[in-house]
């Protein structure tokens, strides 16, 4: 069995698919990664001008699905979803590059490039090692 505890919660301007870009990288308005207490000792040394890879659970994604139309384009083939990033998937992981752009207080980062939906739940911050250095 596996548990995974959220370690925060995105909150951003998105609330429906509609609404969101397919990428980050295609108009996607900042948003805000609000982090619990319990894992302050964890964010520490996270600076602004970062490169993360946040990794999100998609709690809105459709868990069933084994098959889609690219981007949502009913005229591309259905392709297998592990060969997509469709939200909408058995586990559904989503997996963002995103820039620190702020910081406000210990627990809240102001990220770039992220689509996903307000609310959605963190599980995890990993850094970009192309970006990494020595601190």
């Amino acid at each position: 069995m596996f548990v995974l505890q959220p370690i925060g919660h995105v909150r951003s301007p998105l609330t429906s698919r509609e609404q969101a870009p397919k990428q980050g990288d295609e108009g996607a308005p900042t948003a805000w990664l609000e982090f619990l207490p319990a894992f302050e000792a964890g964010l520490r040394d996270l600076q602004v001008g970062d490169d993360i890879l946040l990794l999100t659970w998609l709690d809105r994604g459709q868990r069933e699905t084994l098959s889609v139309h690219p981007r949502d384009d009913l005229n591309a083939p259905l392709r297998g979803v592990f060969s997509t990033r469709s939200q909408d998937r058995p586990n559904p992981v989503g997996l963002h590059r995103v820039t620190l752009v702020e910081k406000d207080g210990p627990l809240r980062y102001q990220a770039l490039h992220l689509e996903a939906f307000d609310g959605t739940p963190i599980i995890d911050v990993k850094p970009v090692l192309d970006r990494l250095r020595e601190r």
